[in-house]
């Protein structure tokens, strides 16, 4: 068994989920039948600060939305996927792209759909209120909840292991 200092050194990719990860994981519909999502600027300061570092980010949702589009782009993602029913089937070609062998890949998600990828990386986190199977999945089970905290959470660790956190 490694230990998380040891997953955490090789990681150069995350792979983000988004509803119940990058968000609380509640869907707010507007009259005109418009997405409306929360994220936390925390977590997006990280994620910001991650790709600063030369470190590289893909969104992986099963959902679709012109708002992940956007923030995926704001932070600065490599990949924006959306749609992807069956995540594990995603994988391989997200690896190809970013040039990562798994135990490089560091995996933020919440439920079912994101449990096989738990299973192929090198660490997988779940946030603090997941299901009880990515919790029992995942290599490390946050303090922080999706939409709280739980991306910054994830990537100081990474990064302060690396010793490219700011102000290390």
């Amino acid at each position: 068994m490694s230990s998380l200092a040891d997953r955490c050194k090789p990681i150069r990719l995350l792979v983000v989920d988004v509803d119940g990860s990058l968000t609380a994981g509640g869907i707010i519909y507007g009259v005109n039948g418009q997405e409306h999502k929360r994220f936390h600027v925390r977590d997006g300061w990280a994620l910001k600060e991650w790709t600063t570092a030369g470190r590289s980010l893909a969104v992986l949702t099963g959902r679709s939305s012109d708002l992940v589009e956007k923030r995926g782009k704001e932070l600065g993602a490599a990949w924006v996927i959306q749609g992807a029913k069956d995540k594990a089937a995603a994988w391989d070609g997200l690896l190809y792209s970013a040039a990562c062998a798994p135990e490089q890949v560091a995996v933020l998600g919440d439920d079912e759909p994101d449990l096989p990828l738990f299973q192929r990386c090198g660490l997988g986190a779940a946030p603090a209120d997941a299901s009880s199977q990515a919790r029992r999945k995942a290599h490390l089970v946050l303090r922080k909840g999706g939409g709280e905290g739980a991306a910054r959470e994830l990537l100081e660790l990474v990064m302060r292991c690396q010793g490219i956190w700011p102000n290390n």
